[in-house]
């Protein structure tokens, strides 16, 4: 078995975050005791417990976007440690297409950069890998991920709820993937309520060296990453053009800093909205800021920096999300 990594395990948007918040001579340590490349043996039964995973990945144009995907517990296993495999269920609408559908068309490619969150929002675990995707040589509908970056989150944040599989009843005249609607700069009214209600997003990543065909260090690559908060956390605007802009407080973590890393080389960015009741999905690719000393902070209690955002494009799919929440056990 290998060892955590003893070369550079953060890329240079990361150290530049580092040295900006006056924390690089302490991270640099814990970065490489706490990332791997390997998974270890309780991030491989985690994975394997959860019916669903959040997903980073980029598209054809190199856009960043967070999905979801999902499935009876199982249908993620780790065969060995450097590698995940799954057998996903995907969502009606997704930005990045179906892993197993045309690879030419928008989806995904053996070789493509991939991040994995792993989260259990009842016990507020979440768990990180990033790596490439191996798509197997016989045509199945599975794939295997490649190990790159493995490491552990904290719990900060995580909104407590107990998410099952379940998959949703609807007639044939209301089939989601009928439904799907594509978003300009502007959110529709039901995009808008979804983001004011969320207390939960995540957000895709990418370093500006990231790309479809090749990743020149373990630290490069496709990140996705959770942010929580009270309700309407996320505060929204409607900027002269008309298109939607947003802003999300950045509080206190665990001071690697792998979005914001990669927003001060890449700014593009993916933003996955759910409802848990309704089973509504909203996908936003934005354009990102980090803003780091504006006096508007100090009107988001907690906040030590704030992300702006400018929504470029969209996927709205109405009740086509096979998961539930239910109260605690």
């Amino acid at each position: 078995m290998s060892t955590p990594t003893a070369h550079m395990p953060f890329h240079a948007g990361e150290r530049r975050m580092h040295a900006l918040t006056g924390v690089a001579e302490q991270i640099l340590p814990r970065g490489q005791a706490m990332i791997r490349a390997f998974m270890p043996d309780q991030h491989r039964d985690f994975f394997a417990q959860l019916p669903f995973v959040l997903v980073g990945g980029l598209d054809d144009t190199l856009q960043p976007w967070a999905t979801v995907w999902t499935g009876e517990p199982g249908f993620m296993q780790s065969p060995e440690a450097t590698v995940l495999r799954a057998h996903p269920e995907v969502l009606p609408g997704d930005p990045l297409g179906d892993p197993f559908g045309d690879q030419q068309q928008g989806g995904w490619r053996h070789g493509s950069p991939i991040g994995l969150l792993g989260i259990q929002p009842h016990t507020r675990r979440r768990n990180r890998m990033n790596g490439l995707l191996r798509m197997p040589a016989d045509g199945g509908k599975r794939f295997d991920v490649e190990v790159r970056q493995s490491f552990g989150n904290c719990p900060k944040y995580i909104q407590p709820r107990l998410i099952t599989h379940e998959v949703r009843e609807v007639n044939d005249a209301a089939k989601p993937a009928s439904s799907v609607q594509v978003l300009g700069p502007a959110a529709s009214p039901e995009a808008m309520a979804l983001i004011t209600r969320s207390d939960t997003l995540f957000i895709a990543s990418a370093s500006a060296d990231a790309s479809r065909e090749s990743l020149p260090t373990p630290a490069s690559g496709v990140d996705v990453s959770h942010r929580g908060g009270e309700p309407g956390f996320v505060h929204t605007r409607v900027a002269e053009d008309g298109g939607l802009a947003l802003t999300l407080p950045d509080y206190t973590g665990n001071f690697m800093f792998n979005t914001l890393g990669n927003i001060l080389q890449n700014p593009r960015v993916g933003l996955l909205f759910m409802d848990f009741e309704q089973g509504d999905v909203l996908w936003l690719a934005c354009l990102a800021q980090v803003d780091m000393d504006s006096p508007a902070i100090a009107e988001h209690a907690g906040a030590q920096r704030l992300v702006r955002l400018r929504v470029q494009q969209g996927r709205w799919a109405p009740a086509c999300l096979p998961l539930r929440s239910h109260d605690q056990p």
